[in-house]
């Protein structure tokens, strides 16, 4: 028999190398070859999944996995990647359902279980009018724990259907200096914005909590995920030769502006290919 996810709240198991755990709560399980299920294909499931390394957003970084979504396109309910901060921390998780594990009923509904703060990628595969969905599935970027969103990503299709049985590459990339949020799915830019996200979401925090959450609900579908790569880069400090002044006895004191971009970056301090154990999860 399934245990509800809010007597789950304070178990949490520790699945993986020591060079890449998680952490899981409610019908997360191990799977084969590396993976981790969110949700097998069974009605009101919730599943969590966070690393015990956090990210520190001081840092280039750049997450790669795999995400599946099922093979029924009536199925439900999606899919978010979560980085957060939230008090709870490693127990920290939101509303089953449409809210996905991740947020909330409504947006102006601001009891029962949320994350936040945070940000998030969902993928979401159900139709909902509450939460401003569009009636196709589609991608979208959203912030402390409200799945309400106006502007989404669904390749300019109208049936664009995420639920076809193959694995969706997705990544999530972050970079300091232009306070740039990337992400990308197949190939393609679904969400790109400017944030301050250590002074505008996490109210000053460096190091914060990611991972995933799904959910299902009347319908459902089998969800999981499979992490390719994690690179965490180190952009290195410029030395400002000194400039000639064009005046005798003036020193000029404004250095150039450099354009930090991808390709400016040099050294990778880590890039983690993790390998997950199999762990039995408590229930």
């Amino acid at each position: 028999m399934r245990v509800p996810l809010l007597l789950l709240a304070g178990m949490v198991v520790a699945v993986g190398s020591a060079q890449s755990p998680f952490k899981l709560m409610g019908d997360a399980a191990p799977m084969d070859g590396g993976c981790i299920q969110l949700t097998p294909d069974v009605p009101y499931s919730e599943g969590l999944a966070y690393s015990t390394q956090k990210l520190n957003l001081n840092t280039y970084f750049e997450i790669q996995f795999d995400i599946y979504l099922g093979t029924k396109e009536e199925g439900a309910d999606g899919i978010t990647f979560v980085v957060h901060n939230d008090p709870n921390q490693y127990q920290a998780f939101g509303t089953w359902g449409e809210c996905m594990g991740y947020g909330r009923w409504s947006k102006d509904y601001v009891a029962g279980n949320y994350i936040s703060p945070s940000v998030a990628v969902e993928f979401d595969t159900y139709y909902n009018a509450r939460q401003n969905d569009p009636y196709c599935d589609h991608a979208a970027y959203l912030e402390n724990g409200t799945n309400f969103h106006t502007q989404y990503w669904n390749n300019n299709m109208d049936n664009y259907n995420l639920e076809d049985g193959k694995l969706h590459d997705f990544r999530f990339r972050w970079n300091p200096e232009k306070q740039l949020i990337t992400v990308f799915l197949d190939g393609h830019i679904v969400y790109s914005g400017k944030k301050d996200l250590i002074h505008e979401v996490f109210k000053g925090a460096t190091q914060v909590i990611w991972g995933f959450t799904a959910s299902t609900g009347r319908a459902s579908n089998l969800q999981y995920f499979c992490l390719k790569q994690i690179a965490v880069y180190k952009i290195p400090s410029r030395t400002v030769k000194p400039v000639k002044p064009a005046i005798p006895n003036l020193t000029l004191q404004t250095a150039p502006k450099m354009d930090h971009n991808q390709a400016a970056i040099s050294e990778v301090t880590s890039v983690q290919t993790p390998r997950l154990d199999q762990v039995p999860l408590l229930r």
